[in-house]
């Protein structure tokens, strides 16, 4: 797809004037001037992007954006196309990631089931990026963004790993699509620092065999930790604890289904509440691999521990009831076994219940699947964090600034779910500034 610049309207050599002296530029001084900022390339960012093109903007660096009527950037700190998806381990396939749905505009091609997702899913996004011409600057952070004296927003960009050639972008909006990869959530418990054992989180996984060298224990209860316990199942022994029983579902995941948690964590944010992930609602289909695993007795959760010693982790109620799973679709039940991370029988429970076990178990590894928090950090300065502690929201828009559209965060989080949050984005902006 060709971008074609819009015819200039008065004033655009004016514009076009202070973008040429804002790129000659030495410092940050000279902002550089756009209509629309898009912080993040992950599915979020580029359908918003998408949807920009087709509203007339014309993004930084592509042919005539001086001239045009209006502009975009998309700033992105990573080093390539893809997201997120190019961190992740390599035995994640496409048959074992969540749904990878197709962009605005272009369908993903139907991909081996068998091939990594960090190659397949950033490889669709660059082709994405090329065909509809969205330009985008990376490896770029965004430092913070504040306000200037005259209503727009100042937003200080710098090249990763370098803090000595920073840009400051002047925008009427702002599309946040920033997403959580960069700040993996690590929960606080008593003795974790007196661990001699190795503490990692899913964001630093990258393979089982790394992890052979002994006993490991799985924080988490979402699918991440799941797939990862199988995976490490195969070269070691391990232990799965969870914060609460896991919730299996016993039925296909229909769009009835997606609809009730979005309406869920969207409840939270527009009551200014910390989003859940959609996820965390939906709980965990129950495919054919994890019911053998559950059957093998690798899937059999235990409630956390209750703190960390230098050689392991220590419950001290060692034997609670077991629990069944708050929502469990289906009234399946199986037998809770012997296992090889030392859960003991206790007859039979409902499909997702705790079991119980030994109350010290020695660990080479804690791996800590315990997710993800938005990554908002840059946008402090505009206070929009209210006493709930999450940001007040219609939809996409942040209510207490228009000018700024939050994508990926909250209901839009889910990769179906940003797909609709960029279209909705760039609406909202367009009847706020009158693009």
């Amino acid at each position: 797809m060709e971008t074609r610049a819009q015819t200039p309207d008065e004033g655009a050599g004016t514009r076009r004037e202070r973008r040429a002296a804002a790129r000659a530029a030495s410092t940050a001084d000279e902002p550089v001037d756009v209509d629309v900022v898009v912080i993040g390339a992950g599915q979020a960012g580029l359908s918003a992007a998408y949807h920009l093109v087709r509203s007339g903007l014309v993004a930084v660096g592509d042919r005539g954006w001086q001239d045009a009527r209006a502009t975009f950037v998309v700033l992105d700190d990573n080093p390539q196309a893809g997201g997120a998806w190019q961190h992740r381990w390599d035995s994640l396939t496409m048959a074992d990631a969540h749904a990878v749905h197709d962009l605005p505009g272009m369908p993903l091609l139907t991909p081996d089931p068998a091939e990594p997702a960090n190659r397949a899913v950033p490889y669709y996004y660059a082709q994405y990026e090329e065909a509809f011409g969205l330009r985008v600057q990376r490896p770029v952070r965004v430092a913070r963004v504040t306000d200037d004296s005259a209503g727009r927003l100042l937003l200080r960009s710098e090249l990763v790993g370098r803090a000595d050639a920073p840009v400051t972008w002047r925008a009427r909006g702002l599309v946040n699509a920033s997403g959580t990869w960069q700040k993996p959530f690590w929960p606080a418990y008593p003795g974790r620092s007196a661990f001699r054992g190795r503490q990692l989180h899913t964001h630093d996984f990258r393979s089982a065999e790394e992890l052979a060298d002994g006993h490991v224990v799985v924080v988490g209860g979402g699918t991440s930790a799941v797939q990862l316990t199988m995976q490490l199942a195969r070269v070691t022994t391990t232990t799965w604890v969870t914060r609460r029983p896991p919730t299996w579902r016993d039925e296909e995941f229909s769009p009835e289904i997606g609809r009730e948690a979005v309406a869920r964590v969207d409840e939270r944010t527009r009551a200014g509440l910390a989003p859940e992930s959609v996820v965390s609602v939906t709980g965990l289909p129950l495919t054919d691999a994890y019911r053998e695993a559950i059957e093998a007795g690798v899937l059999r959760a235990r409630p956390m521990f209750t703190r960390i010693v230098a050689e392991g982790v220590v419950w001290d109620d060692p034997a609670p009831v077991p629990v069944p799973a708050p929502v469990a679709a289906g009234d399946v039940a199986a037998a809770v076994g012997s296992s090889e991370q030392g859960a003991t029988a206790v007859g039979t429970a409902r499909l997702g219940g705790w079991v119980d076990g030994p109350g010290f178990v020695e660990a080479r590894t804690i791996l800590w699947c315990t997710g993800f928090r938005a990554s908002l950090d840059h946008l402090a300065p505009l206070h929009l964090r209210g006493t709930g502690g999450g940001i007040v929201m219609d939809g996409t828009r942040v209510v207490a600034d228009p000018r700024i559209q939050l994508v990926g965060y909250g209901p839009s989080a889910s990769t179906i779910g940003a797909n609709r949050a960029g279209r909705e984005a760039v609406r909202n902006l367009r009847r706020a500034l009158g693009l």
